[in-house]
């Protein structure tokens, strides 16, 4: 066995060899550096003027994706949570319909749910915890027979999913805030709206006039119509806000379907949005789905800013070079 020294020494650096800073790649380098804002100037002088990297970069990579997507009248779709509802996004949702931003939309059970609110009433989201001890939580009657009677409508028509039976029933019935719906527009515009529902999650569930049988079959029209939406996704963009587990899982079932058929997805740009990272979001949106020829971006912030900076970025792009 080797002696072991009685003392250390250091180790002398006079050997080592030695790079240049001026040949050595550097990840950070003046061009990528943020601009001082000079008052007065426009949202686009602001979006140049952020720094180059991490989540600046993306966001405006993001924008760049839905601006040549749009310009070359290629697919993009909107999958959403209720949540952007219930944050006051749904005039920002409507305008990029009417502008041509989106080529669909997807939507959880909710969401049909806090849209009907909204165009009926002016006004969704109810206190849960107050309501919930006294087993009131969910009980809004006009909610619960607008949408299983626009269901029932919807399946008598055939060939006709959840999201458009419940858009031309609010078109229909002339809803007093009918200009707060994004199922209302979209169905003016003839845009798809498909809605996926998680049995059992929705309030309109307990309600004694719900119809497993018929809510099931628009729902899986709309699935169906979804995969059709998503086969088109060839250098086109998915945005998925605020959606944690249910939007992802139908997002990557129909990515497979697509693969399975033959469609070709290369060149696709995913984008997730929401407060914090969520595991399915950023496998099934992010990293999955886009694969070695796609681009999968993850915008972390708060919907009711994020979002609205977003479309109007987009809009920006639109509006010149860039």
């Amino acid at each position: 066995m080797q002696e072991k020294p009685r003392s250390w020494l250091p180790l002398s650096f006079e050997d080592l060899k030695t790079t240049s800073l001026h040949t050595r790649p550097s990840k950070v380098c003046k061009e990528d550096m943020g601009k001082p804002w000079s008052a007065g100037g426009t949202l686009r002088h602001f979006v140049e003027s952020l720094p180059g990297f991490l989540g600046a970069g993306q966001f405006r990579r993001a924008a760049q994706a839905i601006a040549k997507a749009v310009q070359a009248e290629g697919t993009v779709l909107l999958g959403m949570g209720a949540h952007p509802i219930k944050v006051g996004l749904s005039p920002i949702i409507v305008d990029a319909l009417e502008h041509g931003l989106f080529t669909g939309l997807a939507m959880n059970g909710a969401g049909i749910i806090h849209d009907v609110e909204m165009a009926l009433a002016g006004k969704t989201s109810e206190d849960v915890a107050a309501h919930l001890a006294a087993g009131q939580f969910g009980m809004a009657r006009e909610t619960a027979e607008f949408i299983h009677e626009a269901v029932q409508s919807g399946r008598a028509k055939g060939h006709c999913g959840l999201g458009q039976s419940v858009g031309e029933r609010l078109l229909e019935q002339g809803a007093p805030y009918i200009q707060l719906s994004i199922l209302a527009r979209a169905a003016q515009l003839q845009i798809p709206v498909t809605v996926h529902v998680a049995f059992g999650t929705d309030i309109i569930h307990m309600h004694p006039a719900m119809d497993g049988a018929a809510m099931g079959e628009l729902s899986h029209y709309d699935f169906r119509l979804f995969c059709r939406l998503v086969s088109t996704l060839e250098q086109g963009v998915y945005i998925n806000l605020g959606s944690a587990v249910i939007l992802p899982e139908v997002f990557l079932k129909a990515v497979n379907v697509a693969h399975n058929l033959g469609y070709a997805l290369q060149g696709l740009t995913t984008v997730n949005m929401d407060f914090v990272r969520h595991y399915r979001a950023q496998v099934n949106v992010v990293e999955r789905p886009a694969g070695d020829s796609g681009t999968g971006i993850s915008l972390i912030g708060h919907h009711e800013i994020m979002f609205p900076l977003l479309i109007a970025t987009v809009m920006e792009f639109l509006t010149g070079d860039d």
